[in-house]
């Protein structure tokens, strides 16, 4: 190792930065916190579940003891009324003559909040991507009636597919990519039900993750007519089963996938019909976003919010055992790094004290469609005019310190000014997003304030420095806290959060999005 590149590593650990107050890692504390949330006492995290009271009570005792203010008003929490949706996983799928087991042939869900949901005899459309761009020039659901049939659609978008820069964003997914809008889109389009064929480059996870994802209970945020405008049918399938349903539709999967790379694409009914019933047990219940306020000491009105959600998958039950999804990366190392953010800056004092209000916050249900951020940006305890910037821990690199710090989006907002002011300060490099096919600027908690105009820097490493970890970790019970863990990149990381922190609470600055987007127009509509 150069010696150079050894006293970058060295000077990132000792917490060297241009910070006033050098942030200092109590690897102690920390670990503690991780080994708790990760535990199996807390039973992974689950909304509405005995892990989630352990979970709230555990960040409140905490914020309490540090000397935080509550987040929301008199209290440390805000209510999120959201639905338990909990489908009989012994359901089939029959296409035609043939018949498809759960979990391992499909997945299917709803958020619609009715006791049942069926598919009977439905007329299946193949729409290609499941798009409508305008400003892409590309609508897949142009000339065809979807109105009360189910579609089956693509993964990711046609810049993925075709690696062609000029084609939508080239390799870097766009939000049109992402399975959340195909159910938006189809919905919007008055279809019943929606099957995402499931490939594991262009979704970028394994169908393991889509199963243990989509077979057991889902959250939902309700609306004031039961979330009927949803489509009724949120499906996922396996690519064995497209081509198998396809070819008994007399068509050819893999040559309709390459037709509907082009933008003229026409969508292609099949002469075959689904029928699925979903027997739903519904639990109307409330979870919790949990947060800690420092008030700013000449600007208080004016909030930066430092956040990771707290939620994970919970328990169910994995050939027959129960097994514990203990989330110890996603995300237990995230929520300890905000603990640890926020007693740094607690304890600072005089004028080294934050000018500006800085919002220690966990949501939750992120694993559920960023429900708890949702929520929070819909019901805001201050104005959304008034959040200057949302920092975002989705899983720390628990690994050793690194050269480098991955930078998620190119060109899209001010704030990676900041990050690449902080890395120098450092010794380290900006290393671009490795796989922005993936869509992670749509994948975590800054996403659902973005959608309201707040910028926000991601800070995820899942993966990066592991790359066993996607493999054989994500969203499976082996996401455990180890004794093993180096650490030296959470100590870097944390150093380099809290160097960004310090500039925007003691600044004047509102940072502005750079790209054309809705989130620009939103800020706008604010005034900054």
């Amino acid at each position: 190792m150069k010696t150079s590149y050894l006293l970058g590593f060295l000077g990132a650990l000792l917490c060297v930065q241009a910070s006033a107050t050098p942030f200092h890692f109590d690897e102690a504390s920390y670990r503690e916190q991780v080994k708790t949330l990760a535990s199996d006492a807390f039973e992974g995290r689950g909304p509405l579940s005995r892990g989630e009271q352990l979970t709230i009570d555990y960040l409140e005792k905490t914020y309490r003891a540090m000397g935080l203010q509550p987040g929301f008003g008199d209290s440390y929490i805000q209510a999120v009324p959201m639905a338990k949706i909990s489908a009989n996983q012994q359901m089939q799928l029959k296409i035609g003559n043939m018949m498809f087991a759960n979990g391992r042939d499909f997945t299917a869900r709803t958020e619609q909040v009715v006791p049942k949901v069926t598919l009977d005899d439905s007329e299946l459309v193949f729409a290609g991507y499941g798009i409508n761009a305008p400003e892409y020039g590309w609508n897949d659901y142009e000339g065809v009636d979807v109105a009360g049939k189910t579609v089956i659609v693509l993964v990711n978008d046609p810049g993925f597919a075709t690696q062609e820069p000029g084609i939508f964003k080239g390799n870097a997914m766009t939000y049109y990519g992402r399975w959340t809008y195909k159910y938006e889109e189809a919905a919007r389009q008055g279809a019943k039900g929606v099957f995402i064929v499931h490939e594991t480059a262009p979704a970028a996870y394994g169908w393991n993750v889509v199963q243990s994802s989509n077979t057991n209970s889902k959250y939902t945020l309700v609306d004031d007519n039961h979330n009927l405008s949803h489509v009724g049918v949120m499906g996922w399938m396996q690519h064995g089963v497209a081509q198998q349903v396809f070819k008994a539709a007399g068509l050819d999967f893999e040559q309709l996938k390459r037709q509907a790379l082009l933008p003229g694409f026409k969508a292609v009914p099949l002469p075959l019909k689904a029928s699925l019933t979903l027997d739903n047990t519904i639990e109307l219940a409330t979870s919790h976003n949990v947060a800690g306020l420092l008030p700013g000491t000449e600007h208080p009105d004016e909030w930066l919010v430092m956040h990771a959600h707290w939620d994970h998958l919970g328990k169910t039950l994995v050939d027959g055992k129960e097994a514990i999804y203990h989330g110890a990366v996603d995300n237990a190392s995230g929520v300890a790094g905000v603990l640890a953010l926020a007693q740094h800056f607690k304890g600072l004092k005089g004028a080294a004290a934050p000018k500006r209000s800085i919002l220690f916050a966990s949501f939750t249900a992120e694993e559920n469609g960023l429900l708890g951020a949702q929520f929070f940006a819909e019901h805001p305890p201050v104005p959304t005019k008034q959040l200057v910037a949302l920092l975002n821990i989705d899983g720390m690199n628990v690994g050793k310190a690194t050269s480098y710090v991955l930078r998620y989006g190119d060109g899209v907002s001010q704030l990676e000014h900041y990050l690449a002011e902080a890395a120098k300060g450092q010794g380290r490099s900006i290393k671009p997003d490795p796989r922005p096919q993936n869509g992670l600027m749509f994948r975590s908690d800054h996403f659902a304030l973005a959608k309201e105009g707040v910028p926000g820097l991601l800070f995820l490493s899942l993966g990066d420095t592991d790359p066993d970890y996607i493999a054989h970790k994500y969203h499976q019970p082996a996401d455990r806290y180890e004794a093993s863990w180096d650490l030296g990149g959470v100590a870097q990381d944390l150093s380099l959060m809290s160097d960004i922190l310090d500039k925007l609470a003691n600044n004047r600055d509102w940072p502005k999005w750079l790209e054309a987007s809705d989130f620009k127009k939103r800020r706008a509509q604010d005034g900054r």
